[in-house]
């Protein structure tokens, strides 16, 4: 593999500071919310009754991959941090990179269908068992994160824990909302609990040691059974087949057929635009109402993680009201037999009257 990314910068930047660990936490937060537009996106457009199944999915990637972003908000702050998500980096207009990611990783605002199948599995791949870690210009979000441990480990034996783990407790968000889940949403305080929010962060989306299936948490919406990695759970969608016990990445999934019922998926017209369609129009004033929404939800979530942790429940309540929003504009025609959407474009808290 090649050590060097377009641009001539090294991938396997370490980290050997606490500046860069705060600053490679933070890339992880961008990371873990750029997840956030084409997952709601694709599960917006599913109707819940045809493709009960496939919203489960969807809906438990999102809920897992929230957990992640806070997950990571409570690194930073552990660190003495100060998580930034109410900022216009964080939602660069679609379609977009990945954030300090390999090119080859994009992100679209698409409805569900292959082509998101094919996005998702790219962002969730797992990486090989030794592979590097690689701290910029990342294949994949398993080798970055394992960039982050190496630098955490370094520094807490260059500098001692206390050194490193500097941030006030009260600051950290927990279980709280996602306490029904799947995902482990707990504090960090030092380094045995920072490693344990990096384990649940990376096989939650690529398996247990990167060589099974399943994450090591149940499912959340079938408490008896074990929960497959996001990964994985696109590739039952893929695939047309659920995985079962005894099966392996090799045997691929062995399990009961699942079956989408493609026409009971709202054709959204890929990565929407405000520029589309003129001033005033029913469509660009519901996407710019979706627009705020969306920016106030950002605002809670960094209540949230800077210092007023009930926020994040509040925050929950924010996403209720976007799905209606969302599929509303999923029910405007926007010609060529394509329905609207939302463009997950930031607006400024100044403009969100």
């Amino acid at each position: 593999m090649n050590p060097q990314d377009p641009t001539g910068q090294a991938r396997f930047r370490s980290i050997t500071t606490m500046e860069d660990l705060r600053e490679h936490l933070q890339w992880a937060i961008e990371l873990e919310h750029a997840t956030l537009p084409p997952y709601l996106t694709a599960l917006y457009s599913l109707d819940p009754e045809r493709n009960a199944h496939v919203v489960e999915v969807v809906s438990s990637v999102f809920v897992e991959e929230m957990i992640h972003l806070a997950l990571v908000a409570n690194l930073l702050n552990a660190v003495g941090g100060q998580p930034r998500v109410d900022t216009p980096r964080i939602l660069s207009p679609h379609p977009r990179p990945m954030p300090h990611a390999d090119p080859s990783m994009q992100l679209s605002l698409l409805p569900f269908g292959q082509e998101a199948l094919t996005m998702f599995l790219r962002l969730e791949q797992p990486a090989h068992p030794g592979d590097p870690a690689e701290g910029d210009a990342y294949m994949t979000i398993g080798q970055f994160y394992d960039a982050i441990e190496k630098g955490l480990r370094h520094l807490c034996a260059e500098l001692g824990e206390e050194k490193v783990f500097t941030g006030d407790p009260a600051r950290q968000v927990a279980a709280g909302p996602f306490g029904h889940t799947g995902g482990r949403l707990s504090p960090v305080t030092d380094l045995a609990s920072a490693l344990s929010a990096l384990e649940e962060i990376v096989e939650q989306g690529e398996g247990a040691a990167r060589v099974d299936v399943w994450d090591g948490d149940m499912d959340m919406f079938h408490p008896q059974t074990k929960a497959v990695s996001h990964y994985y759970r696109f590739q039952e969608l893929a695939q047309g087949r659920r995985y079962q016990p005894g099966d392996t990445p090799e045997t691929g999934p062995t399990g009961e057929t699942i079956t989408v019922d493609r026409a009971g998926v709202r054709p959204m017209r890929p990565d929407p635009r405000l520029e589309d369609h003129p001033e005033g129009s029913a469509i660009r004033t519901a996407q710019q109402a979706f627009n705020i929404a969306y920016g106030k939800l950002l605002q809670l979530l960094e209540q949230a993680f800077n210092g007023n942790p009930a926020m994040l429940g509040v925050s929950v309540g924010t996403m209720y009201a976007l799905k209606g929003q969302a599929q509303s504009l999923m029910s405007m025609s926007d010609g060529e037999g394509l329905t609207a959407g939302p463009t997950f474009d930031y607006v400024a808290p100044e403009d969100r009257g």
